[in-house]
Formats: structure tokens, sequence, C-alpha cells
């Protein structure tokens, strides 16, 4: 085997080791994918997860400064067709192989930055975080979903991928309320009544539904995966509403393994 060929390949498994240990949701929806997408999306969610942990505190010291060389490596990576970091190799092969850059990842790394000083948002800023973390990380999944089968319909689908995006985040918001708040010091919704915290949840559903409306629209091949995933993020916001704001913030609200393995059986269901 080639020597760069090898390395690739184990920098992809070395992505998957991180999600597996960190999201087991996105490691069945990765493993539902076919061969062709599998390491893009296993590669690019191994690098956001790196992020994420280098700003929840899993970086004892400086997180800024290693967040800073993360995005330059990143940049280098993608430019050189090389890292000596395993992740940040496989994410770069995938930026170069599926043909997205700096207009994705420097808008994501900006959203990381933000957390590290936690303030209150505007209405604006929102919007602008919830681009940066999630919604461009739709558009990088796109990208792979299209490479070497329809790369001219990214503009066409790039609405839903938006959409989708930004539901798993708002879900992910209530999701973590007690942690963000408590441990992590931040508040990404308003001072949230009962009343607001249904409006939120109102609101990621819409997300939901519309980004669920455009798996049907992607390539045959990954829509199982896809809907996978968004099915799963509807039973976290079909548990969120049945627990109310109390029952969320008295701790995080989890889709039970099993409950997972009957949402996954129902999204490769042929009917579906």
């Amino acid at each position: 085997m080639d020597p760069s060929e090898q390395y690739s390949r184990a920098a992809v498994a070395a992505s998957a080791v991180v999600i597996r240990d960190y999201s087991t949701s996105f490691s069945l929806a990765a493993r539902l994918m076919p061969r062709r997408v599998r390491h893009h999306i296993t590669s690019i969610y191994g690098l956001v997860r790196v992020a994420d942990e280098i700003v929840d505190g899993a970086c004892p010291t400086d997180p800024r400064a290693h967040l800073d060389a993360l995005e330059e490596a990143v940049e280098r990576a993608t430019d050189e067709g090389f890292s000596a970091n395993l992740v940040v190799h496989a994410f770069a092969q995938t930026a170069r192989e599926t043909g997205f850059g700096t207009e994705l990842t420097r808008p994501f790394f900006a959203s990381m930055r933000a957390d590290l000083t936690p303030a209150p948002h505007t209405p604006d800023s929102l919007a602008a975080y919830i681009h940066g973390s999630a919604e461009v990380v739709g558009l990088m999944c796109l990208r792979a979903y299209l490479v070497g089968v329809a790369p001219s319909d990214y503009d066409r689908l790039a609405p839903d991928a938006l959409r989708l995006g930004a539901a798993f985040q708002k879900v992910n918001f209530l999701r973590d309320l007690t942690d963000d708040e408590l441990r992590l010091g931040r508040a990404y919704l308003p001072e949230l009544t009962q009343q607001a915290f249904d409006v939120a949840l109102d609101d990621a559903a819409a997300d939901l539904a519309a980004g669920r409306a455009g798996i049907a629209r992607l390539p045959g091949d990954v829509q199982r995966g896809v809907r996978a995933a968004a099915d799963l993020y509807g039973e976290l916001l079909r548990r969120l509403r049945a627990a109310g704001l109390d029952g969320a913030r008295s701790g995080r609200i989890r889709v039970p393994t099993a409950a997972k393995a009957a949402v996954i059986v129902r999204a490769l269901s042929p009917a579906r």
C-alpha cells in the first residue's frame, strides 16, 4: 500500500475512535453511510469534536492558543495535503477531496472562540454562532454527500442542510441547559420560562421538519444515514418536550440505547 494512502486510512480510523468515544448517535449515523461518504463524515465530526473539547474544558491551559493552533494546522494541512496530527490530516483530506475550505472552517472556529468568553447573545450574535457552530458543519457534510455524484446540486440543497444543522444545534442548547449554564457559564438562550422553552422547542422542530423534507432530494445512498440522525434528534426533541423546562434543568435528557436502536430501525425501514 502507498505510504500516503496508509497514513490517510490511519487518520480516518483515529477520527472514528474520537466520535465513537464522544457521540454514539453520530457514530451510528456515520456507519449507516455508504463507503464513499463514511470516511468523510467521520473526518468532519472528528475535527469538530476535538475543537469542542478544547473549549469545553479538556484543555487545562490556554484553550485559545490551542484553538488558534488547531485552526492554523487545518488551513495548512488543507493547503499542503498533510498534517502530523491524524485528526487534522483526515479532515484536511476531506476538505480537499470534497471542495470546501476557509469559507466554512473560519466561521466554525469563530463560533468556537465565542465559547471561550461567554456573554449574553443578541439575536444576531446567536444566529452567527449557530451558523458557525452547526450550519457550516451541515454544509461540509453536504459537500461530502455530493462529491463524485452531483456536486452541481450543492447550491440547490444547501438551504436544507442549513436548516438541519440549525435544528441539531438548537436541540443541543435545550438538552445541555444545566451543563452550559452551571459548568461552562454559557447562556445561549434568553432567561427561560416554560413558555419560552416551548417556543424554543417549536423553533427547533420547524427547522428539523424543513431539514427532513430535504432528505429526499439527497443522493439515495446517503438518505438513510441522514434520516437516522434527524430521527434521533426528533426523538430527543420529543423527550425534551415531555420533560418540560424543569426536567431539562434537572439533568441532561438522553435517548437510551434501546430507544436509539428502535429509531434507527425505523429510519432503515423501506417504507421510509
